[in-house]
Protein backbone atom coordinates (compact mmCIF):
# COMPACT_ATOMS: atom_id res chain seq x y z
CA UNK A 1 0.00 0.00 0.00
CA UNK A 2 1.58 3.42 -0.72
CA UNK A 3 0.73 6.66 0.84
CA UNK A 4 1.60 9.90 -0.41
CA UNK A 5 1.40 13.08 1.71
CA UNK A 6 -2.01 14.76 0.63
CA UNK A 7 -3.98 11.35 1.31
CA UNK A 8 -2.83 11.85 5.11
CA UNK A 9 -3.43 15.13 5.49
CA UNK A 10 -6.84 14.56 4.11
CA UNK A 11 -9.04 12.95 7.28
CA UNK A 12 -11.02 11.30 4.98
CA UNK A 13 -8.99 9.83 2.72
CA UNK A 14 -7.01 8.59 5.92
CA UNK A 15 -10.03 6.72 7.29
CA UNK A 16 -10.18 4.98 3.90
CA UNK A 17 -6.51 4.30 4.13
CA UNK A 18 -6.98 3.10 7.53
CA UNK A 19 -10.15 0.62 6.48
CA UNK A 20 -8.32 -0.31 3.73
CA UNK A 21 -5.20 -0.99 5.51
CA UNK A 22 -7.92 -3.06 8.11
CA UNK A 23 -8.73 -5.23 5.34
CA UNK A 24 -5.54 -6.28 3.92
CA UNK A 25 -3.18 -9.35 5.05
CA UNK A 26 -6.40 -11.44 6.45
CA UNK A 27 -4.48 -14.54 7.18
CA UNK A 28 -3.10 -13.06 10.25
CA UNK A 29 -6.51 -13.06 11.66
CA UNK A 30 -6.55 -16.62 12.31
CA UNK A 31 -2.80 -16.46 13.47
CA UNK A 32 -3.92 -13.30 16.32
CA UNK A 33 -7.07 -15.61 17.48
CA UNK A 34 -4.29 -18.15 18.64
CA UNK A 35 -1.99 -15.76 20.02
CA UNK A 36 -4.53 -14.32 21.69
CA UNK A 37 -6.73 -16.30 23.72
CA UNK A 38 -6.93 -15.16 27.61
CA UNK A 39 -5.02 -18.72 28.92
CA UNK A 40 -1.67 -17.49 27.29
CA UNK A 41 0.06 -18.06 30.71
CA UNK A 42 1.67 -14.30 31.77
CA UNK A 43 5.95 -14.54 32.17
CA UNK A 44 6.54 -16.67 35.28
CA UNK A 45 9.45 -13.71 36.25
CA UNK A 46 8.18 -10.25 35.49
CA UNK A 47 10.96 -8.02 34.40
CA UNK A 48 9.78 -4.75 36.05
CA UNK A 49 6.03 -4.19 37.65
CA UNK A 50 3.51 -4.59 34.99
CA UNK A 51 1.13 -1.84 35.14
CA UNK A 52 -2.55 -2.55 33.42
CA UNK A 53 -4.58 0.44 31.26
CA UNK A 54 -7.81 0.23 29.17
CA UNK A 55 -7.01 1.09 25.93
CA UNK A 56 -9.47 0.87 22.83
CA UNK A 57 -10.42 -2.97 22.94
CA UNK A 58 -7.79 -4.02 25.33
CA UNK A 59 -6.62 -3.91 28.81
CA UNK A 60 -3.09 -3.66 28.30
CA UNK A 61 -0.07 -4.46 30.41
CA UNK A 62 3.07 -2.18 30.21
CA UNK A 63 5.87 -1.91 31.89
CA UNK A 64 7.33 1.84 32.95
CA UNK A 65 10.85 3.40 32.81
CA UNK A 66 12.39 6.35 32.91
CA UNK A 67 11.18 10.19 34.57
CA UNK A 68 7.96 10.29 33.91
CA UNK A 69 8.05 13.47 32.41
CA UNK A 70 10.78 12.57 30.18
CA UNK A 71 10.20 12.82 25.78
CA UNK A 72 8.39 9.28 25.73
CA UNK A 73 9.84 6.37 23.72
CA UNK A 74 7.32 3.34 23.25
CA UNK A 75 9.09 0.13 22.24
CA UNK A 76 7.33 -2.81 20.13
CA UNK A 77 8.42 -6.26 20.76
CA UNK A 78 7.99 -9.01 17.83
CA UNK A 79 6.37 -12.38 17.45
CA UNK A 80 7.51 -14.89 19.37
CA UNK A 81 8.80 -12.36 21.56
CA UNK A 82 8.02 -9.95 24.05
CA UNK A 83 8.80 -7.04 26.78
CA UNK A 84 12.28 -8.54 27.69
CA UNK A 85 13.55 -8.12 24.07
CA UNK A 86 14.83 -4.58 25.26
CA UNK A 87 16.24 -5.37 28.79
CA UNK A 88 19.53 -3.96 27.16
CA UNK A 89 18.08 -0.65 25.77
CA UNK A 90 15.83 0.40 28.40
CA UNK A 91 18.99 1.37 30.82
CA UNK A 92 20.54 3.47 27.78
CA UNK A 93 17.64 5.26 26.94
CA UNK A 94 16.58 6.22 30.34
CA UNK A 95 19.84 7.32 31.83
CA UNK A 96 19.51 9.68 28.54
CA UNK A 97 16.51 11.23 30.04
CA UNK A 98 14.05 8.84 28.36
CA UNK A 99 10.63 7.69 29.55
CA UNK A 100 10.10 4.39 28.00
CA UNK A 101 7.55 2.67 27.70
CA UNK A 102 7.17 -1.02 26.24
CA UNK A 103 3.69 -2.94 25.82
CA UNK A 104 2.63 -6.30 25.85
CA UNK A 105 1.25 -6.30 22.02
CA UNK A 106 -2.16 -8.29 21.56
CA UNK A 107 -2.07 -11.91 22.62
CA UNK A 108 1.25 -11.32 25.01
CA UNK A 109 1.69 -11.14 28.69
CA UNK A 110 -1.06 -9.69 30.80
CA UNK A 111 -2.30 -7.58 27.68
CA UNK A 112 -6.47 -8.85 27.37
CA UNK A 113 -8.84 -8.12 25.31
CA UNK A 114 -11.64 -5.95 27.26
CA UNK A 115 -14.71 -7.76 26.32
CA UNK A 116 -14.91 -11.57 25.04
CA UNK A 117 -16.89 -10.53 22.28
CA UNK A 118 -13.86 -8.62 20.54
CA UNK A 119 -12.91 -9.57 17.05
CA UNK A 120 -9.05 -11.19 17.26
CA UNK A 121 -7.56 -9.54 14.92
CA UNK A 122 -3.70 -9.65 14.06
CA UNK A 123 -3.38 -7.25 11.43
CA UNK A 124 -1.05 -4.78 11.02
CA UNK A 125 -3.86 -1.91 10.88
CA UNK A 126 -4.94 -3.48 14.28
CA UNK A 127 -1.32 -3.78 16.33
CA UNK A 128 -1.39 0.35 14.86
CA UNK A 129 -4.60 1.58 16.52
CA UNK A 130 -3.48 -0.02 19.68
CA UNK A 131 -0.44 2.12 19.95
CA UNK A 132 -2.70 5.21 19.33
CA UNK A 133 -4.75 3.96 21.34
CA UNK A 134 -2.18 3.23 24.45
CA UNK A 135 -0.95 7.26 23.35
CA UNK A 136 -4.07 8.30 24.15
CA UNK A 137 -4.78 6.62 27.56
CA UNK A 138 -1.55 7.69 28.73
CA UNK A 139 -2.18 11.51 27.79
CA UNK A 140 0.88 10.93 25.09
CA UNK A 141 0.42 13.30 22.15
CA UNK A 142 3.83 12.38 20.74
CA UNK A 143 6.36 9.83 20.76
CA UNK A 144 9.45 7.84 19.71
CA UNK A 145 8.38 5.04 18.19
CA UNK A 146 10.89 1.88 17.78
CA UNK A 147 10.59 -1.84 17.07
CA UNK A 148 11.27 -4.92 15.59
CA UNK A 149 9.63 -7.96 13.47
CA UNK A 150 6.17 -7.10 14.54
CA UNK A 151 6.76 -4.31 16.79
CA UNK A 152 8.91 -2.70 13.52
CA UNK A 153 5.57 -3.05 11.25
CA UNK A 154 3.28 -1.84 13.90
CA UNK A 155 6.37 1.62 14.13
CA UNK A 156 5.86 2.17 10.08
CA UNK A 157 2.17 2.33 10.23
CA UNK A 158 1.68 4.21 12.86
CA UNK A 159 4.58 6.49 11.18
CA UNK A 160 2.40 6.68 7.92
CA UNK A 161 -1.06 6.94 9.21
CA UNK A 162 -0.17 9.57 12.75
CA UNK A 163 2.76 11.22 11.32
CA UNK A 164 1.88 13.90 13.74
CA UNK A 165 2.23 11.68 16.66
CA UNK A 166 5.52 10.63 16.14
CA UNK A 167 8.83 12.56 16.89
CA UNK A 168 10.68 10.15 15.30
CA UNK A 169 10.75 6.56 13.89
CA UNK A 170 12.93 3.47 14.51
CA UNK A 171 12.34 0.26 12.37
CA UNK A 172 14.65 -2.45 12.75
CA UNK A 173 14.95 -4.51 9.59
CA UNK A 174 13.88 -1.88 7.37
CA UNK A 175 10.83 -0.14 6.40
CA UNK A 176 7.75 -2.99 6.89
CA UNK A 177 4.79 -1.84 5.09
CA UNK A 178 3.84 -5.07 2.95
CA UNK A 179 2.54 -5.01 -0.22
CA UNK A 180 -0.28 -7.21 -0.80
CA UNK A 181 0.37 -7.21 -4.66
CA UNK A 182 3.60 -8.65 -4.23
CA UNK A 183 2.76 -10.94 -1.85
CA UNK A 184 0.46 -13.00 -4.24
CA UNK A 185 3.92 -13.86 -5.92
CA UNK A 186 5.78 -17.02 -5.14
CA UNK A 187 8.83 -17.62 -3.57
CA UNK A 188 11.48 -20.25 -4.18
CA UNK A 189 10.60 -23.58 -1.94
CA UNK A 190 12.76 -22.30 0.09
CA UNK A 191 12.41 -19.47 0.83
CA UNK A 192 8.24 -20.56 1.17
CA UNK A 193 9.73 -23.15 3.52
CA UNK A 194 10.81 -20.40 5.95
CA UNK A 195 7.36 -19.22 6.48
CA UNK A 196 5.89 -22.70 7.23
CA UNK A 197 4.22 -21.51 10.41
CA UNK A 198 2.13 -18.72 8.74
CA UNK A 199 0.09 -21.16 6.72
CA UNK A 200 0.05 -23.50 9.52
CA UNK A 201 -1.44 -21.19 11.97
CA UNK A 202 -3.79 -20.02 9.54
CA UNK A 203 -5.53 -22.89 9.43
CA UNK A 204 -8.08 -24.68 12.34
CA UNK A 205 -5.48 -27.47 12.67
CA UNK A 206 -2.89 -25.33 13.35
CA UNK A 207 -4.72 -23.18 15.51
CA UNK A 208 -5.30 -26.97 17.85
CA UNK A 209 -2.16 -27.93 17.23
CA UNK A 210 -0.17 -24.18 18.44
CA UNK A 211 -2.77 -24.96 21.83
CA UNK A 212 -1.72 -28.05 22.51
CA UNK A 213 1.95 -27.92 21.34
CA UNK A 214 2.80 -24.05 22.61
CA UNK A 215 5.98 -24.73 24.56
CA UNK A 216 7.61 -26.84 21.46
CA UNK A 217 6.47 -24.47 18.83
CA UNK A 218 7.57 -21.64 20.23
CA UNK A 219 11.50 -23.73 21.14
CA UNK A 220 11.03 -23.96 17.14
CA UNK A 221 10.47 -21.11 16.17
CA UNK A 222 13.27 -19.84 18.67
CA UNK A 223 15.87 -21.96 17.64
CA UNK A 224 15.34 -21.71 13.67
CA UNK A 225 14.94 -18.22 13.71
CA UNK A 226 16.52 -16.53 16.66
CA UNK A 227 19.96 -14.56 16.12
CA UNK A 228 22.63 -17.25 16.63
Amino acid sequence: MTFKPDDLANPGRRRLLIAGAFAVGAWNQLACAALAEPTLPAPSAPWAPIQQIDAGDLSIGYADFGPPDGPPVLLLHGWPYDIHSFVDVVPRLTAAGRRVIVPYLRGYGTTRFRSGEAVRNGQQAALAVDVINLMDALGLAQAVIAGFDWGARTADIVAALWPERCTALVSVSGYLIGSQQANQEPLTPEAELSWWYQFYLATERGRIGYERNLRDFTRLIWRTASPQ
